[in-house]
C-alpha cells in the first residue's frame, strides 16, 4: 500500500494497513518553526535552516526525511511550492533579528527593531522578543462597537477579486507544481489552492461579522454570492489541470467555535454559508471526483458536524474534541460514514505541552483506535504543535500512532 493509497482508503472509510498521519499538510496541521530544529536534532537527522512556510504563526515546512523519520504520508502543495521535491530558489536565508537563522520567501518583507521585535509592516503584524508569533491588535479585527456596523463595499470588492483571477502564467506554474510534486513521492497532497472565500470572520472581524449575519443577513447573501461566483471561477480555470495531482482540497479556514460553543447560530450557517460551501464542493467532486475536500474550523462545532457533512465536505480538522464538553467518542460516532477526522490525536492545550512523553503515548492510543475505528481517520494533533514543545513529546507524539489499525 502506497502512502496515498493509505490516505485515499482511510478518507474512504476503506480498511488500511495503520493510521495514516500528517504533518504540516496545512497550515494548522504542522510545527512551530522554533520547535523544528530541536525536533530535527531529536531524529538524528542533520541540522537544516527551517523554512518558514506561514510568517503569521511561524511554521516549519517540513523536510521529507522528517517526514520519513515520522512516518508521515502528507505533503503540502500551492500552486507553485510543495515540500515534495526542493525548491532552493524560492527560499532565503532570513535571521529573524537574532532569534533563528531560517529561510523564508520574501526576507524584504520584515523589519527588526533594536529592541528585538520584528515587524511585517505590510500585515500591521508585530512579533516582540518574548513571543514566538506574530500579532496585530484585535487580531486584526477592530472592536469598534458603536455606530453602525460597518460593510464591505461590494464594488471595490468586485474590483479587487477582479483583479485577482488566475492568469494563464499561474495556471502553467500551478500545473508544472502539480505534476512534478506528483512524481517525485507516493504520498498524498493537500492542496492549498483558491479557496471559497467566505467565514465568520471574513469581512470585518469576529467581533462584527457575526453581528452583520444577524443584523442584515440580505447583504451577507448578497456578498457571498459575489465571493463564491469568483471562487467557482477560480476552480474551474485550475482544478481541470491538475485534477489528477490533487487528491484533498482545502476549501476553507472558518474557525466557527469557541472553546465552548460555536460563534454564531447553527442557522446562521444554514442559510449564509452551507449552500454557497455546497456549490464549490459540488464544483471539485464534479471537476475532480477521486478528490476529497477539506475544511478548517477550530473550537467547539460539534453542534455543526452535521451541516458540514450536508455542505457537501469530506474531511474535517482539527478535530477539537476538547472543546465544547464532547468526548471524542462522541466526534466518531456524529461523523461515522459520513465526514472524514483529520487531528484530533491529543490534547494540545495540556497533554502535549504539560504531559511527559509517556502521557503523550499513552492518550494517542487511548483515543486514536476509537477516531480510527470504521475508517474516515488520518493522524495529528488538535492544531499547530507550538514552540514550546520539547522534542521528546512530538516524536512520542508520532511514534505512538504507528501500527494502530485504521477501518
Amino acid at each position: 500500500m502506497t502512502r496515498r493509497d493509505r490516505v485515499m482508503n482511510a478518507l474512504n472509510f476503506r480498511p488500511t494497513d495503520r493510521v495514516p498521519k500528517d504533518l504540516g499538510g496545512m497550515p494548522s496541521t504542522c510545527v512551530s518553526c522554533f520547535a523544528y530544529p530541536g525536533l530535527v536534532r531529536a531524529l538524528g537527522l542533520p541540522p537544516r535552516r527551517p523554512r518558514v512556510y506561514d510568517t503569521g504563526q511561524m511554521l516549519a515546512l517540513p523536510d521529507t526525511d522528517v517526514l520519513d523519520a515520522l512516518d508521515c504520508d502528507v505533503v503540502t502543495l500551492t500552486p507553485d511550492m510543495t515540500n515534495a521535491f526542493p525548491q532552493p530558489e524560492l527560499w532565503k536565508p532570513y535571521g529573524f533579528n537574532g532569534r533563528l537563522d531560517a529561510e523564508v520567501r520574501t526576507p524584504a518583507q520584515f523589519q527588526d527593531l533594536p529592541d528585538g521585535t520584528i515587524l511585517q509592516p505590510h500585515y500591521g503584524a508585530k512579533m516582540p522578543p518574548s513571543a514566538h508569533v506574530f500579532e496585530t491588535e484585535h487580531a486584526g479585527q477592530p472592536m469598534l462597537l458603536t455606530g453602525d456596523l460597518p460593510k464591505p463595499d461590494l464594488d471595490a470588492l468586485r474590483a479587487r477579486l477582479a483583479a485577482e483571477a488566475l492568469t494563464p502564467e499561474q495556471i502553467r506554474l500551478a500545473r508544472e507544481t502539480a505534476k512534478r510534486a506528483r512524481e517525485a513521492t507516493d504520498r498524498a497532497t493537500l492542496f492549498l489552492g483558491p479557496g471559497a472565500g467566505i467565514g465568520i470572520a471574513n469581512f470585518g472581524g469576529l467581533a462584527l461579522f457575526p453581528m452583520l449575519c444577524l443584523t442584515e443577513p440580505e447583504f451577507v447573501a448578497e456578498l457571498h454570492e459575489l465571493v463564491i461566483a469568483h471562487a467557482l471561477r477560480q476552480v474551474e480555470a485550475l482544478l481541470p489541470e491538475i485534477a489528477d495531482c490533487v487528491d484533498v482540497y482545502m476549501v476553507s479556514a472558518d474557525d466557527w467555535g469557541t472553546q465552548n460553543a460555536p460563534i454564531a447560530a447553527p442557522w446562521v450557517y444554514g442559510q449564509l454559508f452551507q449552500p454557497y460551501y455546497r456549490r464549490m464542493n459540488d464544483l471539485i467532486h464534479q471537476a475532480a471526483p477521486q478528490t476529497k475536500t477539506f475544511l478548517h474550523t477550530c473550537g467547539a462545532v460539534y453542534d455543526l458536524l452535521d451541516a458540514f457533512a450536508d455542505s457537501g465536505f469530506d474531511v474535517v480538522n482539527p478535530v477539537q474534541w476538547t472543546a465544547g464538553g464532547r468526548s471524542w467518542r462522541e466526534w466518531k460516532d456524529k461523523t461515522r460514514g459520513r465526514l472524514a477526522l483529520w487531528g484530533g490525536g491529543v490534547n494540545s492545550q495540556a497533554t502535549l505541552p504539560l504531559g511527559t512523553p509517556e502521557d503523550v503515548a499513552a492518550e494517542v492510543r487511548r483515543v486514536v483506535p476509537d477516531l480510527a475505528d470504521g475508517g474516515g481517520y488520518v493522524f495529528c494533533a488538535i492544531h499547530n504543535i507550538l514552540a514550546e514543545i520539547p522534542p521528546e513529546n512530538i516524536t512520542a507524539l508520532y511514534r505512538a500512532a504507528a501500527g494502530i489499525p485504521a477501518g
